[in-house]
């Protein structure tokens, strides 16, 4: 039997973690186990297709995705899926492909938003002490 063509990759926002998991198939992309269709909450579900949209069903239609997503709040788990999608295709096209293809999709995918394949390297600031968050300091009274 031959090989399977897969590739596996990370997509990141904040604390939550998206796993993808794309290989030769029918089309169908699935966010832990549920269609990327029934994605909650509604107003978010098109920032997850994005990278379908901006790159077009033609791209997805002999592809299988498959994610897991944890951890972080569901904004952050929505973007980290949209970032997994985009690396995904653009892996398993430099992998299964064409170099000339995998550039192209790349080059459309950075000119629509960076944040598709590039990591946000922003954190939640540590809280410290003498006041109830990172930069706010409690009032100081001198009676």
């Amino acid at each position: 039997m031959p090989e399977a063509q897969s590739v596996q990759v990370f997509g990141k926002k904040k604390t939550a973690t998206a796993c993808a998991f794309a290989k030769h198939g029918r089309g169908l992309i699935k966010v832990n186990g549920q269609p990327i269709e029934n994605i909650e909450p509604e107003c978010l579900r098109l920032k997850a297709f994005e990278p379908v949209l901006i790159l077009g069903q033609d791209k997805f239609a002999n592809l299988d995705i498959r994610i897991r997503v944890k951890g972080g709040g569901m904004t952050a788990q929505i973007y980290a899926i949209r970032s997994a999608i985009a690396k995904s295709i653009v892996a398993y096209y430099a992998k299964y492909v064409d170099e000339s293809a995998k550039n192209e999709l790349r080059a459309t995918l950075l000119a629509y938003d960076r944040n598709l394949l590039v990591a946000d390297p922003r954190r939640r600031e540590p809280k410290k002490y003498g006041g109830r968050s990172a930069r706010a300091r409690f009032q100081k009274s001198y009676r």
